[in-house]
């Protein structure tokens, strides 16, 4: 567990991997940012599917959760590409949030130093993510911890409708 204090507003800010007992605010929070980023009305994930595929016995995603004062204020999902070009593993942050509550209090740095630790912990080359084109502060966080736009990769989708 990693233990920052937020220098504006000197509280204790634990960052830790999700746990049973989290998977509701997770799911909140989960939620909150489905809002933010426009796709409310397709986010069909519930407390049962994070269980099942991030506690279970094989999990597919990893969550770091932000604890302020025993309440869970921001989240950092993850999951792992096993290997690439290099055989080094790459982590993809999936997720990023911090309720708007705990904003300014370096909830979102703890969680990336948290996710940057386990990613050299594990020999990865990298931590990659996509941001949206319209989230002007993300992307100035993004640069404050060194993170950059990739310039020769585009992010390309194909969607699959049942």
């Amino acid at each position: 567990m990693i233990q920052t204090r937020s220098p504006a507003r000197k509280t204790a800010v634990a960052i830790r991997p999700f746990e049973r007992g989290d998977v509701g605010a997770v799911l909140v929070l989960m939620r909150a940012l489905a809002v933010f980023e426009g796709y409310a009305d397709k986010f069909s994930v519930t407390e049962a599917d994070i269980v099942e595929h991030g506690l279970g016995p094989s999990p597919c995603f990893g969550v770091f959760v932000a604890d302020v004062g025993g309440a869970i204020v921001g989240i950092a999902v993850h999951y792992l590409i096993p290997w690439t070009y290099d055989l080094k593993p790459v982590v993809w942050l999936k997720e990023l949030y911090v309720a708007e509550t705990a904003r300014g209090m370096s909830v979102g740095h703890a969680l990336v130093k948290r996710l940057r630790d386990h990613a050299i912990g594990i020999g990865a080359s990298a931590i990659k993510w996509t941001v949206l084109r319209s989230n002007l502060p993300a992307k100035a966080f993004y640069r404050s911890l060194d993170g950059r736009a990739d310039e020769i990769w585009e992010s390309w989708q194909m969607t699959i409708d049942a």
